[in-house]
């Protein structure tokens, strides 16, 4: 939810090391088959970068979510920009724990206005020296505070101290064009504007939630996200800190950023919210509550209000919100016909200590056009704030591949999103096998522990730039299944599928209580084995789930992905009872899975060129 980015930061201090979401900076408070073509050449934007612009620090009072608060902003103007030759505009906010003046949102209002965009950069609720509370990228608060200085730019309000921006582009009185970008709480923030006012012309979403729901508690069970999966709590609570501690980090006696001394800094139904979560116990009323207002600030319930066209960009190496958020997203835009394309680039809120790979997109380097996904940006802009209809701004979907090593190549791109094109199947011998008659009738059982006994992440020690020890599943409490070598090399681009039938008597007995915690529940993931035995969780990546009724099979989806499994290397599909990132199981759950020829385990695998 909560980083900013664009070469991707998640800022809170100045003063922490740099983390893989590349020169981060937090403080230790924080604990954030497809047609190929070849990767496009773009345009540098129409508008003359002229290198030079003035910022001008101003103040917004806003009337939002039953409040009234201040705004702070910069507004960064071009030279040459008046009311005679007036410039397209591009809005940009925070990530979570920012403000306008950490590295990475100022850099957005450089990186534009150099291009020729008038650019206005601000904190958002509740961050930097804003008021009011922080509520989530919530359309009906931060979404309004963001319409009304789009209000600014179209010319109808002025600023605090009398401000007027009168060298802004308009389509009609009123209406300036305008784009936004930004990243994970800065680009929700669009979907959330652009819901509540039409006004926004183009989207640039980077690193962000489809739905908080799943990105806070995921259950990747197909179909049932009635109730919460398994809470991501290192993930929750270190941004819940960070949050209830803004009024110590950034001091300020504006009474609209104080609620209550049970809920600080947050709106009341977060904090009721992250309450429930940590409790462990979901009864059916309580659950319906949290989930309701987790979809209610999510793009998931409001998408079908966004016109605006949508160039979502959504990282690999992302833990906290994975590549199936972005994918959900393009899906339900492209479905009710607004312009939408996507982008899988290498970096997210995960990993370890590196800037990004070279090629890749980093504004505080200002290469968006030496970079694949800048220029995607600069196109975006160039075709629906230039109105340049000549402009190509790119195919429908492009990934990453960090097996190419020339930086120009490293991105592939497609007419359509990989669907699962290759079927593997569980033998009871723990093979993985590619054809049902090869499956071994067999059952085997593995049981939880009263504490985690897997691990694929600590979730915040790559933002920290501290080590993680590498994934791990103890002897008993997993199940896995392991391909022979493959004889070619093989790519995987996108979501895997498995469909399962488990047994746990005690499980049975206890997931028709009434509280949705007494379900079982497993973790599913996929690793490359290497000849040498060495073993490779792709980013970290896991699949929890919460079985909706161990009676049936069910079918999961895993975090989608993009990853060579070279010549040699092995696929091996594990099933875990725990892992020490989430909340697992409640009480001792064992768990049987039987297999047989006609009635098996199947894990589909998007493979590339199939």
């Amino acid at each position: 939810m909560w980083s900013s980015v664009l070469s991707v930061e998640v800022y809170v201090s100045r003063r922490v090391p740099r983390s893989r979401v590349p020169r981060s900076r937090v403080p230790l408070a924080l604990l954030l088959g497809a047609t190929l073509t070849a990767p496009l050449a773009l345009p540098t934007p129409a508008a003359a970068a002229t290198g030079q612009y003035t910022v001008t620090a101003l103040k917004f009072t806003v009337q939002t979510g039953g409040r009234t608060c201040t705004v702070d902003a910069d507004l960064y103007r071009p030279a040459g920009a008046d009311r005679a030759h007036p410039a397209p505009a591009v809005l940009a906010t925070n990530g979570f724990g920012g403000s306008k003046a950490d590295g990475q949102t100022d850099a957005i209002g450089k990186a534009f206005a150099q291009r020729g965009y008038v650019s206005l950069v601000y904190s958002g609720l509740g961050f930097g020296r804003s008021g009011c509370l922080i509520s989530l990228d919530d359309p009906t608060i931060d979404g309004l505070a963001a319409a009304q200085l789009v209000d600014f730019l179209g010319g109808k309000r002025a600023a605090d101290d009398g401000t007027q921006a009168d060298f802004v582009t308009l389509d009609a009185p009123g209406d300036p064009r305008i784009g936004m970008v930004g990243g994970s709480y800065g680009g929700a923030i669009q979907l959330a504007t652009a819901a509540v006012d039409h006004r926004v012309d183009a989207l640039v979403p980077m690193i962000t939630w489809n739905d908080l729901s799943y990105s806070l508690a995921p259950n990747n069970v197909a179909g049932h996200r009635s109730v919460p999966g398994a809470f991501k709590w290192q993930w929750a609570n270190g941004f819940y800190l960070i949050g209830e501690g803004q009024p110590l980090l950034e001091p300020s006696l504006d009474p609209s950023r104080i609620n209550s001394l049970a809920c600080l800094h947050f709106v009341t139904k977060a904090c009721e919210t992250v309450r429930t979560l940590n409790s462990g116990s979901y009864p059916a009323e309580r659950t319906a509550e949290l989930l309701a207002y987790a979809r209610s600030v999510s793009p998931v319930s409001y998408l079908s209000r966004v016109k605006a066209p949508t160039l979502l960009v959504q990282g690999q190496a992302d833990s906290l919100f994975n590549l199936n958020e972005a994918t959900a997203t393009y899906k339900s835009l492209k479905a009710q016909g607004t312009t939408t394309k996507m982008i899988w680039q290498s970096w997210g809120h995960s990993g370890g200590t590196s800037d990004p790979a070279a090629g890749e997109l980093n504004l505080s380097q200002g290469n968006l056009e030496s970079s694949y996904v800048g220029r995607r940006i600069l196109a975006w802009f160039d075709r629906y704030l230039g109105r340049r209809t000549d402009v190509d701004t790119g195919p429908a979907f492009a990934y990453y591949r960090d097996w190419i090593t020339d930086p120009n190549g490293t991105y592939a791109t497609a007419d359509r999103l990989p669907a699962p094109s290759r079927t593997l199947y569980l033998s009871g011998d723990g093979k993985l096998v590619d054809n049902r008659r090869k499956v071994t009738r067999g059952s085997r059982t593995y049981t939880n522990w009263p504490v985690a006994t897997s691990h694929s992440e600590n979730s915040l020690y790559g933002v920290l730039g501290l080590p993680d020890p590498a994934p791990y599943d103890t002897k008993g409490t997993h199940l896995g299944w392991t391909s022979e070598p493959l004889k070619r090399t093989t790519d995987v681009v996108g979501a895997p599928r498995a469909t399962l039938k488990v047994v746990s008597p005690k499980a049975e007995r206890t997931q028709n209580s009434g509280n949705a915690a007494d379900r079982l529940v497993l973790f599913a993931k996929l690793y490359d084995i290497a000849p040498d035995g060495t073993k490779t969780l792709v980013h970290r990546l896991v699949a929890p789930v919460r079985v909706p009724d161990v009676t049936k099979s069910f079918t999961l989806t895993l975090p989608g992905i993009v990853h060579r499994y070279e010549k040699g290397h092995r696929l091996r599909f594990v099933v875990a009872a725990s892992d020490g990132a989430y909340f697992g199981n409640r009480g001792i759950k064992p768990v049987t899975v039987v297999s047989a020829p006609r009635d098996t385990g199947v894990l589909e695998l998007p493979v590339v060129g199939d």
